[in-house]
């Protein structure tokens, strides 16, 4: 008779292995992720079957997070022009509490894990056109969710190639300006 599964420890060493991705990448081998939820790699295999589940369970648990984070970051809030917002958001991805989900996808994107997540690159894109074009909707722009992103994508990868935050700071600073200035007469910036 096997034992009973144990939720609790799963997530527990799940939040763990993440923690330690997100501060130090995907490793190689389980025995760095072992070491960081306090467990071994036979009792990592034993809660999620291989070490490419327990893998894939951490990038969609990351995942999860930078959804969290990074949507709460877009919405609209009361009060606040969503111009400010958009600045916001910027300082707040690119600053200390974003670099590490920049830090993870960026490694996915480029090195051998990749095959654990083949819909990665199009989910990236995909789940962030939603709450952009429901911010954007309070200036007047949803239409231009499309455009932000790609933006935003292509100063961040500008950002991750050269570490030049202040010319791509200012960039995305100018962008969201004229967008402010283009947006439909009454509404709020």
């Amino acid at each position: 008779m096997g034992r009973r599964s144990q939720p609790e420890i799963k997530q527990r060493l799940l939040d763990a292995c993440t923690d330690y991705a997100l501060d130090h990448g995907l490793p190689d081998r389980l025995e760095p992720l072992a070491r960081a939820a306090g467990t071994s790699a036979r009792m990592l295999i034993y809660h999620f079957g291989t070490r490419d589940a327990l893998l894939r369970a951490v990038l969609g648990h990351a995942r999860q997070r930078q959804l969290d984070s990074f949507g709460a970051l877009l919405r609209a809030r009361p009060g606040e022009g969503y111009t400010v917002t958009l600045r916001n958001a910027w300082g707040a991805m690119t600053g200390s509490e974003g670099k590490p989900f920049l830090r993870m996808f960026n490694q996915h994107g480029e090195s051998p894990v990749r095959h654990l997540w083949p819909g990665f690159r199009r989910a990236a894109t995909t789940d962030w056109l939603e709450p952009l074009a429901d911010g954007l909707r309070s200036i007047g722009r949803e239409d231009q969710a499309t455009l932000v992103l790609a933006v935003i994508r292509g100063l961040l990868m500008d950002l991750d190639a050269t570490g030049d935050a202040a010319r791509t700071g200012k960039a995305f600073t100018d962008f969201v300006g004229g967008l402010a200035g283009n947006s439909t007469p009454g509404k709020r910036q």
